[in-house]
This record gives C-alpha cells, sequence and structure tokens, in this order.
C-alpha cells in the first residue's frame, strides 16, 4: 500500500520560473567571471599561506594574485558591460517621448501633404511606386 501511495505522487514538480534564463552571451561572461575569481581566490589562499610558511613562492604568488585580481575585476565588469550591450541591442524596446512623438507626427504628416496633393486618385498606400532617384527627407 505504501509503494502504491509513493508511485502516485509525481518524482519532479516544476517551480514556476522567478526569472527568465540569461542570454547566451551575458551568461558566457558570467561563467568566464566566476571562474576567474575563484581562480584569484585560490591564489590569494595560497599566497597566504606561502607568506606565512615563509615560502620563497610567497612572493610570485603575491605577483599572480594582483594581477589576477585586475583581470576578475575586468571580467566582472565585461558582464555588466555585455550584458548592457545585449538589452540595448535586443531587449529594451524604445518608446519616445510624448513631445518626440508629436514632432514626428507632424513631420509625417507634413510629408504626406507635400507628397500627394488630395484631388490627386491612387495615392493610397498600395499604389506608391518610387523610382530609384526619389529619396526620402532626412528624419531628425
Amino acid at each position: 500500500m505504501e509503494h502504491e501511495a509513493r508511485s502516485s505522487r509525481q518524482l519532479w514538480v516544476e517551480d514556476e520560473k522567478g526569472r527568465r534564463r540569461m542570454p547566451d552571451p551575458v551568461r558566457t561572461a558570467a561563467v568566464r567571471a566566476v571562474l576567474l575569481t575563484s581562480v584569484t581566490l585560490i591564489q590569494a589562499m595560497v599566497a597566504f599561506f606561502a607568506a606565512v610558511s615563509g615560502s620563497w613562492l610567497a612572493f610570485p604568488m603575491l605577483l599572480t594574485s594582483v594581477a589576477s585580481t585586475v583581470v576578475a575585476t575586468w571580467s566582472v565588469l565585461d558582464v555588466w558591460v555585455t550584458r548592457q550591450v545585449w538589452r540595448q541591442r535586443n531587449g529594451v524596446v524604445s518608446e519616445p517621448s510624448s513631445t518626440a512623438r508629436q514632432l514626428r507626427r507632424e513631420r509625417r504628416q507634413a510629408r504626406k501633404t507635400a507628397q500627394a496633393p488630395e484631388g490627386e486618385p491612387g495615392h493610397g498606400a498600395t499604389d506608391i511606386r518610387r523610382t530609384e532617384t526619389a529619396r526620402l527627407p532626412e528624419a531628425a
């Protein structure tokens, strides 16, 4: 009976995800930063114990610890920069301010009235043909 009760329960219960998965470039940079930081901590511990024991290895390990601290700090900054770049390129929806939207709407309206006079037939969106020499005005 106990065996049947155990088999009726699920072995794996999915929890709802609290956060989305990091993008691949950001995750790669984060893994690299964690590995470099852990190597730096190990080097610092070895340098400390070598200094306590009076070993000749203390000074070279101290120098490499300082250098790897700089590299680990750089890698953590790389995670932040990679995350910001990814967000800027892929993840952020840009919403202009109402002032910019109003100015753009006015410019678009002025362009429409300048391109096609109202009395001319066939100025709908499906009938627009552009020639190779026609250029659109620069958008500011």
